[in-house]
C-alpha cells in the first residue's frame, strides 16, 4: 500500500498515513482553500486500508486548528474509520489537544459521540 506524507504549510496539515510501520498522523492546521481535493487522496487511501487494515491501527489527530470546512472532511474520515472498525478490524483514535483549548477538546467529544471505534481524548 502506498505510503501517504503530505508536509504540513501554513494552511494545510502534515498527514502521514504508512500502513509499514504503523504511522497514522494528522498534525498542524486544517484550512486549505479546497478542502475536498486536499483530502481525497486520504480518503482514496482508507479505501484502500479498508481492504487490508491493519490489527489495532491508531490514528493521531493533532490539530492544532481546523476550519468548518476542514470539520466536514474530518468527520468523513472518522466515518470511514467507523465502517474499517465495524467490519471487525480494531482501531482506535486517539484526539490530541492542548490542555487549555477547550474547543478542540470539545470538537473531539462531538466526534467521539458519532463513531463507534476507542476514541481517546489526550493533551499535548
Amino acid at each position: 500500500m502506498e505510503i501517504i506524507n503530505i508536509p504540513a504549510t501554513e494552511d494545510t496539515p502534515r498527514i502521514i498515513l504508512d500502513s509499514q510501520n504503523s504511522v497514522f498522523e494528522f498534525s498542524g492546521r486544517s484550512l486549505p482553500e479546497d478542502v475536498v481535493s486536499f483530502y481525497k487522496p486520504v480518503l482514496n487511501w482508507l479505501d484502500e486500508f479498508e481492504k487490508t487494515p491493519i490489527k489495532d491501527a491508531e490514528f493521531a489527530f493533532k490539530l492544532e486548528y481546523f476550519n468548518t470546512a476542514s470539520s466536514k472532511l474530518i468527520l468523513d474520515i472518522l466515518l470511514k474509520l467507523n465502517d474499517i472498525f465495524l467490519e471487525g478490524h480494531p482501531l482506535k483514535v486517539k484526539w490530541y489537544h492542548k490542555e487549555l483549548d477547550s474547543d478542540l477538546k470539545e470538537a473531539g467529544e462531538e466526534y467521539s459521540e458519532l463513531i463507534e471505534f476507542p476514541f481517546e481524548l489526550a493533551t499535548f
